[in-house]
């Protein structure tokens, strides 16, 4: 879930509650996650990422699941945070590979690890080579899914590959989501449960409709999965989450606004989101 901002800068809460509501009750999300990346978390302060998971959790908590994203590339920071959503009552929390520093395997295990021993709530981890620059191998993450509340992976790190491997190894319960929209539709075909989605900000209940009928009618998720190619594209031409800010704007909300080092998208690069999102019949406002 993004961070919508206000004309002082500040997190603008109510505007968060009502876009919470709007994924779950209109765009069809079974769960939210507070506090990612699409959630500009590197630039939230922790008042502001604990109050983002209060103001969620009152939201859609009895209707959603919500999702903490409580990693860093900070071990004693990941555990606070991870004891602050449990204390809080987030339902989960989502263990980010730790960035930059680029710890190893040995160092990725005892991380999650001692992250996932201080709390009782279910854990994603989240693979992400491309932004982390180190990717989760398949034998630390059959390692670390042997722990009873480590529970499922967010696997964006690229490598059809190795993510083939991942849904055909773990055990028995353990979901493995697509962290990659335009991946999901592979992942799926592969074993993938699910998604942790950008896009579901804007055609959430068209992606929901993609996983849910793959199984009895591989066909016309494989049509859904084309026709939102478009929408996919669009929304990753510009540094994420700049594009889908905008097309929810474009949908009538106040979140339009970004903060630095990320910056608003110029009418050059907005034309191709407002382009798709008109031939969605989904605008609501004039651009």
């Amino acid at each position: 879930m993004l961070t919508p901002f206000g004309t002082d800068g500040g997190v603008n809460y109510a505007e968060a509650a009502r876009i919470a509501k709007f994924l779950v009750d209109e765009q069809k999300n079974d769960g939210l996650v507070v506090n990612g990346t699409t959630g500009e978390s590197p630039t939230l302060e922790e008042s502001e990422k604990l109050h983002l998971l209060e103001t969620t959790l009152e939201a859609v908590g009895d209707k959603a699941a919500v999702v903490f994203g409580a990693g860093t590339y900070n071990t004693k920071e990941s555990i606070h945070m991870a004891k602050e959503a449990e204390r809080i009552g987030a339902h989960g929390i989502m263990l980010v590979n730790p960035y930059y520093n680029k710890p190893g395997q040995t160092g990725l295990y005892a991380h999650f690890s001692a992250v996932a021993d201080v709390v009782s709530l279910p854990v994603m981890l989240y693979n992400i080579m491309p932004r982390s620059s180190i990717n989760l191998e398949t034998p630390t993450l059959l390692q670390l899914a042997q722990k009873p509340n480590i529970v499922a992976v967010k696997e964006a790190s690229g490598s059809m590959p190795q993510i083939s491997e991942v849904c055909g190894s773990v055990p028995p319960g353990f979901r493995v989501y697509s962290g990659d929209d335009a991946l999901t539709l592979p992942i799926l075909s592969v074993g993938g449960f699910g998604l942790v989605s950008v896009a579901a900000h804007v055609v959430g209940a068209e992606l929901k409709q993609m996983i849910e009928c793959y199984e009895t009618d591989p066909s016309h998720a494989r049509r859904i999965h084309q026709k939102l190619m478009p929408v996919f594209k669009a929304l990753f031409a510009y540094p994420s989450p700049v594009p889908v800010k905008y097309a929810l704007s474009l949908m009538g909300f106040d979140c339009r606004a970004v903060r630095l080092p990320l910056v608003e998208m110029s009418e050059a690069d907005a034309a191709p989101v407002e382009r798709i999102m008109r031939e969605l019949g989904k605008l609501a406002v004039t651009a």
